[in-house]
């Protein structure tokens, strides 16, 4: 595909989560935190259930970008995220995106992702470097 600034990726829905998300990305990255799988706890820490890993989020980035650059023809060299707002069990997310810049080290992508309230919780920017034939 070629990739000019300001160009839109192709948006990626994930959800509704469920707190089976919860569990299996808990089992699979090693965090247990409770706030993460205890509905108790999550409520004596000020929340109204448990909350969604923010590095679960940060997963859906990186699954915006597999699916928007293809593996076998770029190399993602960078991914980083901040997380701007609490994704709860429940939540419909889309990932979306954007071509920042492209120079010398690759295209540059913004991405973001936005809850059913049209919320963005979280902000990411990566570096994708196309591979050569």
């Amino acid at each position: 595909m070629n990739w000019l600034e300001g160009k839109e990726l192709l948006p990626l829905v994930r959800g509704p989560l469920h707190r089976d998300h919860l569990r299996d990305y808990a089992s699979a990255s090693g965090d247990l935190n409770p706030i993460h799988l205890e509905e108790a706890f999550a409520k004596q820490a000020g929340y109204p259930s448990v909350i969604v890993h923010g590095m679960l989020s940060m997963a859906f980035l990186a699954d915006a970008l597999r699916q928007n650059f293809p593996f076998q023809d770029y190399r993602v060299k960078r991914l980083s995220s901040r997380f701007k707002k609490i994704t709860f069990p429940g939540d419909q997310l889309e990932i979306k995106g954007k071509v920042k810049k492209i120079d010398s080290e690759g295209v540059w992508v913004l991405l973001w992702i936005e809850n059913q309230k049209k919320e963005v919780t979280t902000q990411g920017e990566a570096l994708v470097e196309p591979l050569s034939s």
